[in-house]
Formats: C-alpha cells, sequence, structure tokens
C-alpha cells in the first residue's frame, strides 16, 4: 500500500494546466476543441467557466507554487469576470454565449445556476478567494437569492454543498473571523435544509428493492446527489441524511463497477434503468462526480471503500478503463471528450479537461 501511495502522490504532480491557457481568451473558457484546437465558433458557457474557477481554486489551496507557475490566479480572476458578466437581474445567470459576446437563446438551467453558486462558494470560503472581494461575495448572495426557484436534483445538490461549505467555513474560522455571510442569519440553514428535504423525499419516492435512487433513471452527473448529502452531514449532521448518502453511493458505485475494481461509467446512450445499464459513451464527467462523491464520503466516515473508488476513478482516465486508452495527456494537462467503443475521442473540450483536474485534485487531497 505505500508503494501505491507514492505512485499516486508522484502522477499528481504531473498536473498542467496548458490546454486550459489555450482554450482561454481574454473573455473566459471557450466550450468545445476539434483535437486540441478551440473551436472558437462555438463560444462560451457560464457552466464551463463556473467549472474552470473551481478547479483553479482547488488547484491554489492545493499546490500554490505549482498554480503561479501555471497562472492560475491570472485565469480564476478571468473566470470570476466571466460570472460577473453572465449574472441576470433575477439572480440567475446566462449560460450559452456566442464568440461574438452575444447571449443565445435558450431556456434558463437549473444546472447551471447550482454549478455556479458551488464555484463561488468554493472561492469565497478560501483563504485566495479574498482578493476577490467585494465581487464574489456580491455574485454569491445574488444568485442564492434565487436558488429556492431551481427544480432540478443536480441544482438542488450544488447549492446544498455551497450551503454546507460556508457553514464549515464560518464554524472553522470561528465565525469572528469568517467573511460575513452572503445572506442574512440563519438563511444559509434553511436553504440547506430545504435542498436536503428535497433529495431526501425524492430519494423515499423513487427508491424500492434493487433500486436505491433519487430518480426513476440515472441520467448524468450522478455523483452530485449522495456528495451533496455527505457534505450536508459534514456541516449539519442528521441520521436520515447519512444513511442515504451511503445507501446511494453504494448503489452507484455497483452500477458504475468493472471487473478488476476498475469503473465503468454509466453511458450516455440510453444512461441506467432499473433493468438496462448503458455502456457507451462514458464522459469524464461521471468519473469526477463518483470521485467527489468518494472522497466526501472518505471525509466523513474514514472507510477504505470511499478511498478505493476514487482511486479507480483516477486510473480511469489513465487507461485503467474498458478500452485500456488513457485519456489524458499530462504533457499539457488535456483529456479526451469521451470513451466510445472504438476508443477516446479526441477532441478535447472544457468540461472534460476540467473533470481530469478537478480528479487529480480530489485525489492529491486524499493521498497527502
Amino acid at each position: 500500500m505505500a508503494a501505491n501511495l507514492t505512485t499516486e502522490r508522484t502522477a499528481t504532480r504531473e498536473v498542467r494546466f496548458r490546454h486550459l491557457r489555450r482554450m482561454t481568451d481574454d473573455t473566459g473558457l471557450l466550450e468545445h476543441a476539434i483535437g486540441k484546437i478551440p473551436r472558437r465558433a462555438e463560444g462560451y458557457t457560464t457552466d464551463d467557466n463556473a467549472r474552470a474557477l473551481w478547479a483553479c481554486v482547488e488547484w491554489i489551496d492545493l499546490d500554490p507554487e505549482l498554480a503561479d507557475a501555471e497562472r492560475l490566479p491570472e485565469l480564476a480572476e478571468r473566470y470570476v469576470g466571466f460570472l460577473y458578466w453572465a449574472r441576470k437581474p433575477d439572480g440567475r445567470f446566462h449560460n450559452n454565449f456566442d464568440y461574438e459576446r452575444k447571449p443565445e437563446s435558450e431556456e434558463p438551467s437549473d444546472d447551471c445556476h447550482g454549478r455556479a453558486i458551488w464555484a463561488l462558494a468554493r472561492t469565497a470560503a478560501a483563504p485566495f478567494g479574498k482578493r476577490y472581494a467585494p465581487a464574489v461575495p456580491e455574485l454569491l448572495a445574488h444568485a442564492l437569492s434565487a436558488a429556492d426557484t431551481m427544480s432540478s436534483h443536480r441544482g438542488w445538490a450544488y447549492a446544498l454543498a455551497a450551503c454546507a461549505l460556508l457553514e464549515r467555513a464560518e464554524r472553522a474560522a470561528g465565525r469572528r473571523e469568517a467573511p460575513a455571510s452572503p445572506l442574512p442569519e440563519g438563511r444559509i440553514r434553511t436553504l440547506a435544509d430545504e435542498f436536503a428535504r428535497r433529495l431526501l423525499d425524492s430519494y423515499a419516492r423513487e427508491s424500492g428493492p434493487g433500486w436505491r435512487w433519487f430518480e426513476p433513471v440515472m441520467t448524468y452527473s450522478n455523483g452530485l446527489l449522495p456528495w451533496s448529502l455527505f457534505e450536508a452531514h459534514a456541516a449539519f449532521g442528521g441520521k436520515e441524511t447519512l444513511q442515504t448518502a451511503r445507501d446511494t453511493f453504494r448503489f452507484l458505485a455497483e452500477r458504475m463497477a468493472a471487473p478488476a475494481g476498475a469503473i465503468r461509467p454509466i453511458g450516455n446512450r440510453g444512461w441506467c434503468t432499473r433493468k438496462w445499464t448503458a455502456r457507451w459513451d462514458q464522459q469524464p464527467v461521471e468519473a469526477l462526480k463518483l470521485a467527489l462523491a468518494a472522497e466526501a464520503g472518505y471525509r466523513v466516515t474514514g472507510e477504505r471503500e470511499y478511498r478505493d473508488v476514487a482511486l479507480a476513478c483516477r486510473a480511469w482516465f489513465h487507461g485503467r478503463n474498458d478500452c485500456g486508452a488513457p485519456l489524458v495527456d499530462p504533457a499539457d494537462g488535456s483529456c479526451c471528450d469521451g470513451l466510445t467503443p472504438d476508443g477516446p475521442n479526441l477532441n478535447r473540450g472544457a468540461e472534460s479537461t476540467i473533470a481530469w483536474m478537478l480528479t487529480e485534485a480530489i485525489v492529491r487531497r486524499m493521498t497527502a
């Protein structure tokens, strides 16, 4: 086991951010790439800029020397600026913009809104984030004011985890030294209770024999749901919250299990139902979200099964997968957009690249 830990630590030091810089211009992070070349015609999303802000803050916290060498503080500032530009008067964010910086027609996205809340909360809770005051606290308060309008499970999960993080950050700083809460006193706890109850009620309605899940179909970013409940338990307690987090994590890990301890992300060609699980195409974001839940479960319980799952998620990126093919180029920090029956999708867009960067950060925290 000591040898394995040494290997993991050495590998995480190989993280590079050249591709993230390649995909970022003076507006923000571009969404798609053809191979490694940015597809400027397809523009930007708030989703990806929020993801990128989160990744930068994680690595600035973990390895300030590496972060400075890779110019992550400069990138993080650009992504904060993008979120400030994308906010709307109603407290939400516009998601899609073309390369001319014009908003594209769209339906409001709860997932985008929740993801932005989480990225801003993660930034506000980090020591590094103080340099972005008052922009980040103002954005966070603006976004949280509309949080209870969300109707999607994944939006609730992001917001619940953000509330839990803000609560823990204030507690850890002894409250006197913590930044003022972006909402009136007690509002963070009220929001957290509301989102936790929505998730727990969904689980009570949908789960049954052989199906321990919140929805009738397991689709995308499934790990967010148990992750948020682990985070809520860490901040606020709750026996039902913890038990549901444990049960749903184990069910998800079973549905994503491959032989010999590897993982097999649920494919987007049909997802996962009570009777069938799609094998293809496998997306990097699924490995990230399972690793995220595993890290939270490990932090809450200390049980080895969670750590092993997180390490398997990282290994999936490096070739321990159904095709035996690495998706990551460590030389520039780019990651393929998915795994198909014919091998990796060689396009290396924003979401997949950031999914790998965040998975590496999770492993760094767990094995340090």
